[in-house]
């Protein structure tokens, strides 16, 4: 066995914290290995190492068969180390030749002048040597995300990369453009390129990779071959205990509209429209999905619905009562809990200590506020109860937000929200950030409240996640809703259709009669 890489002994610390603790990774040359783990495990940490981010506290890098001493990513890419990371550092304006050559531009004049032509070619040339679809004079604002993920390996193969690091790779992708994207590790691998891939979700690491390692807490817990394990080994490798990982839920027993949102209307940051005439409804006692490629206008749509953001137009309904001008805090008090995507930003007061996180949104009633009055003991005793009930680590109400893992962040907003005794959660990405047995515990919680008759609008880039818990699922595409569907009824690939703005083959040809009650939006305009 000839290997590319091997990470002997790497520990990496910082004040406070040990990221990597004592890591050893073999990785044989020509074949794809997954890097498995929860947020917090030391994935990126250890590979920020391999790519000169970061030097090791203690250890030795060797990449083919010579020690490294890496000062900077310089020093990984010319010793044939790539790394693409999860968010791309691509030019938009300029083209997908002008970004891949871009800082080592063949020239001509003597050096005075960038050999655009010839950059051109170059690039022609490497895209079909490994097979890539990728057209070297597209803008990069014009193309895919998925294509765009293409032209960053084009870049590190230019570079001369021999070694591949690709960090959460599947995040922001279809499942086809998964699929698309495996497709170009096999091509890979076959002309000798080696593939190290981070990545948090279990049955990608079993399709894709020769080899699987499982850190968690900063320690190497066991590598293993990908055709040969299971769901369920990993994920106790992973949390140290056996996890339950399918969804069991019973038949929805769904009530009356809780959240009507009635052609919804709204801009981003730059003006832009992101929401576009979006129009459903959840009922008391269902989980109603949102599916979709993150970026596609889910945040602002959620942002409308919870009062961070002001529609351009429509109106939102909550309990039969117009609620489009109320400010967050009236729809708090009228029973709309939230879990937001950015915890730092929406969740949390990061100074603060997570008894006043805990009251967050209800200091000024009871049980927390009492004549005008902050109850304090009153205060303590529900972040105490929370940080019991979700399992905060470390388990002290004293502590400051910031000083927790952003696991940790998480299971605490959800706890908090979750205890509000809502009619509607509003969930965005619910489970982010957290371990594979807090998956679990939130998952059931989340069908605890719909059995309870609470209204659950669950959004998620998790697309297992998102169709296992939905009683009815609607695919946003480009701030719009594609369709909505029952999620036992439609298949993966029809899903990944829709996220990528397609329609399956003959999906346009059904009648609203043809189809089942829950595929059809509530509005009745289902395609």
């Amino acid at each position: 066995m000839t290997l590319a890489v091997h990470l002997d002994g790497i520990t990496k610390r910082f004040p406070g914290v040990v990221a990597n603790d004592e890591v050893t990774l073999r990785v044989e040359e020509g074949s794809v290995h997954a890097l498995l783990g929860e947020n917090g495990a030391g994935k990126t940490t250890l590979m920020n190492v391999l790519y000169g981010l970061y030097q090791p506290t203690d250890g030795r890098v060797v990449v083919d068969g010579t020690e490294r001493d890496f000062d900077s990513p310089r020093d990984a890419i010319d010793a044939g180390v790539g790394m693409i990371h999860q968010h791309f550092m691509l030019v938009d304006p300029m083209t997908v030749a002008e970004n891949i050559t871009l800082g080592n531009e063949p020239r001509k004049w003597g050096g005075l002048a960038v050999d655009r032509e010839q950059a051109r070619r170059e690039v022609a040339a490497l895209s079909d040597r490994f097979g890539f679809d990728v057209d070297p004079d597209s803008r990069i604002e014009d193309v895919s995300v998925g294509v765009q993920q293409r032209v960053e390996i084009l870049k590190a193969l230019y570079r001369g990369a021999d070694v591949l690091i690709l960090d959460e790779p599947t995040a922001v992708l279809t499942p086809q453009e998964v699929e698309e994207l495996f497709a170009v590790f096999e091509e890979l691998t076959a002309q000798g390129k080696t593939i190290v891939f981070i990545s948090h979700k279990l049955s990608e690491a079993m399709h894709a990779a020769d080899e699987i390692t499982v850190l968690r807490d900063g320690v190497n817990v066991g590598t293993v071959r990908g055709d040969e394990t299971t769901r369920e080994e990993l994920a106790e490798l992973m949390v140290g205990r056996e996890v339950i990982l399918d969804v069991e839920k019973r038949p929805a027993s769904a009530g009356e509209r809780t959240l009507g949102v009635e052609g919804c209307v709204a801009e981003d940051e730059r003006g832009v429209r992101a929401v576009d005439d979006v129009s459903f409804d959840v009922r008391a006692g269902e989980v109603f999905g949102i599916a979709g490629v993150d970026g596609n206008g889910q945040s602002e749509l959620v942002e409308t619905i919870t009062g961070l953001r002001t529609p351009e137009a429509g109106r939102i309904v909550f309990d039969a009562e117009e609620i489009t001008d109320w400010s967050r805090r009236d729809r708090i008090d009228a029973g709309m809990s939230y879990v937001p995507e950015d915890r730092q930003e929406r969740g949390l007061v990061m100074p603060f200590d997570l008894v006043e996180n805990g009251m967050l949104g209800s200091q000024h009633r009871a049980p927390f506020a009492r004549s005008g009055r902050l109850d304090w003991p009153a205060a303590r005793d529900h972040a105490e109860s929370v940080i019991e009930q979700y399992d905060v680590r470390p388990p002290t109400a004293d502590t400051t937000a910031e000083s927790l893992s952003g696991g940790n962040q998480q299971k605490f907003i959800v706890g908090r929200e979750f205890e509000r005794d809502p009619t509607l959660v509003v969930a965005a990405h619910p489970t982010r950030g957290v371990d594979v047995g807090s998956i679990e515990f939130i998952h059931e919680r989340l069908l605890d409240l719909r059995e309870r008759g609470v209204a659950v609008l669950l959004v998620s880039s998790k697309l297992e996640e998102v169709q296992g818990l939905s009683d009815r699922l609607a695919v946003m595409h480009d701030g719009t809703i594609m369709d909505t569907v029952d999620p036992a009824a439609v298949t993966e690939e029809e899903i990944g259709l829709l996220m990528g703005g397609e329609y399956p083959d003959g999906w346009d040809d059904r009648s609203a009669e043809e189809r089942p009650p829950d595929e059809v939006a509530t509005d009745g305009e289902g395609r």
